[in-house]
């Protein structure tokens, strides 16, 4: 990717910046096609483009030949196959997922909008590896089009000093689902001819950001605060409110002394960290952070002051980096940390040891990435660095004892990078893989024997054969790096890749 271009003479990065794209689809079910031009890895197509030279970010063109997006819809897969054969003109698609073939060398992927309600995508100037999205006063089950998001990211450039902290606003997000009925009623006209709008701040920074987290009171409280761990071991903690306040404040300005971090925690020494979380409970600021040689701090926010405690927790294996780090949603004290041990380790900040209360060796490899359920408080999924996956049940974790998982899934080659339960429906878990794909899966299916035959009738070719009947959905993405569900816009999924961001919907969830 080019170097961004940034104007060195400006003082300050107060300008929102807008711009507008066309819609592009994602895929269900692909077809294969060579390959006209294919976009390298963090190459900037947009390089020589900007006349303007404080354009940063930008909606990314239309272009069919560049739109390596992909999902599936398990359920409706047979069903088109059975579609296909009633038009022969057209040539009939082939499923296509990473773990059961691979693209040619001169192949492809054509995608399929008809499986999404909604799809959009955004080219960054630089790669982000984490960003959260931000809770807004526009409302909750927010259902209706056009949609609008807020969210927070950090970069990982070429040369440290481009680095920065981006809070962006996306509004006019359209309805994108192309229906298969050309004779659909024009009332529809107004969800799907909108162009997106994108509106952008930033915030410098030196370091490539490994992990960024926002407060889940922000919304509340109206005070918008972002923790996000360097590369160099630093902890910044963002009062973003003023930047928020002027996308939608006519008017409105950053000052360059609002741009800067308001607390910096330097706790860790300069040893390198990827675990961040906010607790859930305590409305004012706290959160904890771990790094790659096991210690975990507990900071929290007093009257006038932050304060770190100066004992860490440890209690993974020496040598052993703590992955990831969530707050439960239902004990104000108690927290779950994974590690590079395979173990989830169990505390509670009260204990003046700093020990974990419980251990189980949860996988093989690493413990990359964890979730706690929002609606069911004793179970907690992690992703592993083997590209296994699995849900645990709190309650039957006792001390001495090894625990099996409530459910586990191996369909991934690859490590999983994310993992997310959905925040409303229980059985709902998002898990993106380092195999290019996001995949939504639903515990409670079940498939039956009724169900199975008649997948195989549909399926002459056996595609669906060695697919877990529990898997509804994959989105295709290029080294996808987080996944997030929107709290506010149901069914509303934001992942970011090293291609760019994508915002999207499935019509399956």
């Amino acid at each position: 990717m080019s170097k961004r271009r940034a104007s060195e003479e400006k003082e300050e990065v107060d300008e929102s910046l807008k711009s507008r794209a066309v819609v592009e689809g994602g895929s269900a079910v692909d077809s294969r096609k060579t390959e006209e031009d294919e976009m390298g890895e963090f190459e900037d197509p947009y390089g020589d483009d900007f006349e303007s030279e404080d354009e940063i970010i930008e909606l990314n063109d239309d272009d069919e030949e560049e739109d390596d997006e992909e999902g599936v819809d398990v359920e409706k897969a047979g069903e088109e196959a059975m579609d296909v054969e009633k038009k022969p003109k057209k040539e009939q698609p082939r499923l296509y997922l990473p773990q059961l073939n691979q693209l040619g060398k001169d192949e492809t992927l054509e995608p399929d909008p008809t499986v999404y309600d909604m799809l959009h995508r955004i080219n960054l100037n630089w790669p982000c590896l984490s960003f959260d999205i931000l809770p807004d006063n526009l409302g909750d089950e927010r259902r209706g089009y056009p949609k609008t998001t807020y969210f927070v990211a950090g970069t990982q450039a070429s040369r440290k000093k481009e680095n920065e902290i981006t809070v962006i606003k996306l509004s006019d997000l359209s309805r994108t689902l192309e229906r298969e009925d050309d004779d659909e009623e024009e009332d529809d006209d107004d969800e799907t001819d909108s162009d997106p709008i994108l509106e952008s701040r930033s915030l410098p920074t030196t370091d490539t950001t490994n992990r960024i987290r926002v407060s889940p009171h922000a919304a509340k409280t109206g005070e918008y605060l972002a923790a996000s761990l360097s590369e160099s071991g630093d902890v910044y903690i963002w009062d973003v409110t003023p930047h928020m306040t002027a996308f939608d404040t006519p008017g409105a300005t950053v000052t360059k002394a609002q741009n800067r971090p308001v607390h910096t925690i330097r706790a860790h020494g300069g040893v390198e960290g990827y675990a961040v979380d906010w607790s859930p409970h305590v409305a004012s600021g706290q959160l904890l952070t771990g790094d790659v040689t096991g210690r975990i701090h507990l900071s929290t926010r007093g009257t006038s002051s932050w304060t770190t405690d100066k004992s860490p927790f440890i209690g993974h294996e020496s040598g052993a980096s703590v992955e990831e780090l969530q707050w439960s949603r239902s004990e104000k004290s108690v927290f779950a940390s994974g590690g590079s041990d395979g173990f989830i380790r169990v505390w509670d900040v009260r204990s003046k040891k700093h020990k974990p209360a419980l251990s189980i060796k949860a996988s093989g490899s690493d413990v990359n990435v964890m979730s706690w359920s929002s609606t069911v408080s004793y179970l907690l999924a992690s992703g592993h660095d083997d590209g296994s996956w699995g849900i645990w049940d709190l309650r039957t974790f006792k001390a001495g004892e090894t625990p099996s998982p409530a459910a586990s899934f191996s369909f991934n080659k690859a490590p999983i990078t994310a993992i997310e339960f959905h925040p409303t429906e229980e059985s709902i878990v998002a898990v993106s893989s380092a195999d290019n794909t996001v995949m939504l899966w639903d515990l409670s299916v079940e498939a039956d024997d009724e169900e199975i035959a008649a997948q195989k009738r549909q399926d002459s070719a056996g595609e669906l054969d060695n697919i877990p009947a529990q898997l509804l959905f994959v989105h295709w993405q290029r080294d996808v790096k987080e996944v997030h569900w929107h709290r506010q816009i149901p069914g509303m999924l934001m992942s970011t890749g090293g291609d760019g961001m994508s915002v999207w919907k499935s019509i399956s969830v």
